[in-house]
């Protein structure tokens, strides 16, 4: 069964097939890729390598973790899964108030404390 690993601390010259020829000194290489921006098209620093076998997973761990490789000490890991990550709608920054950091102006013009960023709040609270 093939072991993921993840590589980190690449250089923007690392490529596919260097990548795969680096780890393939330690073992079979079912697989190497360098992770891409997806706009620029340029190296984000990171890839994964699948070994063949486990054994052949942590020999590479043990003999290649921060070796050089293209003029950068690289970081070698066992790849963790990948997160589900939830998408799309109510995510972001500034969920509860309508305008920064107190809530949104009818709020702040009302002197109320608004949603916002925690106890930020947004006018004086008269009590």
């Amino acid at each position: 069964m093939s072991v993921k690993l993840f590589v980190g601390s690449l250089s923007w010259d690392t490529t596919d097939e260097s990548l795969s020829a680096f780890f393939a000194k330690v073992g079979t290489v079912v697989s190497a890729t360098v992770i891409k921006d997806k706009f620029s098209g340029r190296s984000r620093g990171f890839g994964f390598v699948e070994m063949s076998s486990e054994e052949e997973a942590n020999q590479a761990i043990e003999q290649l973790n921060e070796q050089e490789l293209d003029g950068r000490v690289i970081k070698v890991n066992i790849a963790k899964p990948k997160e589900d990550r939830p998408r799309g709608g109510q995510g972001g920054f500034n969920r509860g108030g309508g305008s920064g950091r107190g809530g949104s102006w009818r709020d702040r013009d009302n002197n109320r404390s608004g949603g916002g960023r925690g106890n930020r709040g947004g006018g004086r609270r008269d009590y």
